[in-house]
């Protein structure tokens, strides 16, 4: 029995204005003839199919077309569960029209365990394992609040409750494997450990921060999602994230991004295999002065690129100096390299390199001895604005300025003078 395990496709996703639909469709026409070339038996796609509850109408026909696919290859069956970006009521919506097509959808958490246990059978058409599908569990769903509780204890019951849930589902599960076929229990949640990038989203707001692995059941393989970079849990390798296909924030631009594929053997796991997804578009941040970054940018243009889409760019610029034109100064030094034509420049950022906040400069001038200019330019700097928000603050400030002064039609300093020689 062969399994692949995949997950966070998040699905029509807007990027900083721009779309993924090309690299989504990419990714999805690779995995077809991945699943054909490894000859897999069941993919399991666990959570996250989708970047947001009402997904945009794209989405949804990359999702639909690739289950029509599917049905071309090797793969007898397809397991669904939902994550926290996905809407129970939209994965759901099509639950029993998928399933003529060997798709399981488990958007959310059943009020019958035996709704979430399925038998996978092999390209023979024999049981090759049991999947316990366990979704993104919503505290509502598994748990009545209690009026007095303090946060540890909200933590703890709702830990509690979701390894109850997780124990119920894989007790079904023990009923139809017995000691002839695999246990393999899905996830979508943070672990003890994980490790998180930018992009990933607090799951339980205030009361569960992670999982214990130890609360997990003893299943043969546990595919988890959620977290997006590729990982084994706790050094045990049976527990692992897949992690998101494609890079879905610029901190994740440096990850290998990978499916995997389990082999069983009987009712034993065999084999666990990472397979490489290829680059479809390549994400680049640079970071540091200009000058490093005019070097960078350098070493970029000498590379190549297999990529057919266009790479994007996020550079970070790290003074302690108030540029107002940054923007165009990065623009100018990517339009100065004729092999950067076809790079998107996303986002341009300044970062100070003082992370100390203070109005007091290091040679201990005093707030007295600053005008009200040199307070604003100060008070920028521990931002980390856009050249287009420096801008716009700036010109904000002046106008106040200009509007202060005019009704008062003298320069304060000189007012306070005068009404001390007045005294």
């Amino acid at each position: 029995m062969r399994i692949l395990h995949t997950s966070d496709w998040h699905l029509g996703q807007h990027f900083m204005g721009k779309s993924r639909e090309s690299e989504h469709q990419a990714f999805l026409d690779w995995l077809i003839e991945l699943v054909k070339e490894q000859h897999i038996d069941a993919l399991i796609i666990a959570g996250d199919i989708f970047d947001t509850g009402t997904p945009p109408s794209y989405a949804r026909r990359l999702y639909s077309r690739f289950i029509v696919s599917l049905q071309n290859t090797p793969c007898q069956q397809l397991v669904v569960i939902g994550g926290n970006h996905d809407s129970v009521a939209t994965l759901n919506e099509s639950k029993e029209l998928l399933a003529c097509l060997n798709t399981f959808v488990v958007g959310g958490v059943s009020k019958e365990s035996q709704d979430q246990v399925l038998v996978l059978k092999n390209s023979q058409g024999d049981p090759g394992a049991v999947i316990c599908a366990i979704p993104f569990v919503r505290p509502r769903d598994v748990l009545e609040s209690q009026a007095g509780e303090s946060g540890e204890d909200k933590q703890q019951a709702l830990q509690q409750a979701i390894a109850t849930h997780y124990q119920a589902i894989y007790t079904e599960a023990e009923k139809l494997a017995g000691d002839q076929l695999p246990i393999i229990a899905t996830g979508h949640l943070t672990t003890v450990g994980g490790q998180l990038t930018e992009s990933v989203r607090e799951i339980y707001i205030g009361t569960l921060s992670a999982f214990p692995v130890s609360a997990f059941p003893k299943a043969h393989y546990i595919a988890l999602g959620h977290l997006h970079r590729p990982q084994i849990v706790a050094k045990q390798e049976h527990i692992r994230y897949s992690g998101s296909p494609i890079p879905l924030s610029f901190d994740e631009a440096g990850t290998d991004k990978q499916v995997i594929i389990v082999d069983f053997k009987k009712n034993e796991l065999n084999k666990i295999e990472s397979v490489m997804v290829p680059v479809f578009r390549p994400l680049i941040s640079l970071k540091g002065s200009l000058d490093s970054v005019d070097l960078q940018l350098a070493t970029v243009a000498g590379e190549k690129h297999q990529s057919e889409l266009n790479p994007w760019l996020e550079i970070e610029i790290t003074t302690e100096a108030y540029l107002h034109d940054l923007q165009s100064r990065v623009e100018q030094l990517i339009l100065a390299r004729e092999e950067l034509s076809s790079f998107e420049l996303l986002r341009v950022r300044r970062k100070r390199e003082k992370t100390a906040a203070s109005l007091t400069v290091a040679d201990q001038e005093s707030l007295a001895e600053l005008n009200v200019e040199d307070v604003f330019q100060q008070r920028l700097q521990q931002e980390e604005l856009t050249d287009e928000q420096l801008q716009q603050l700036t010109s904000a400030f002046q106008e106040v300025l200009e509007n202060v002064f005019e009704a008062d039609k003298e320069p304060p300093l000189l007012a306070q003078h005068d009404q001390e020689d007045n005294a």
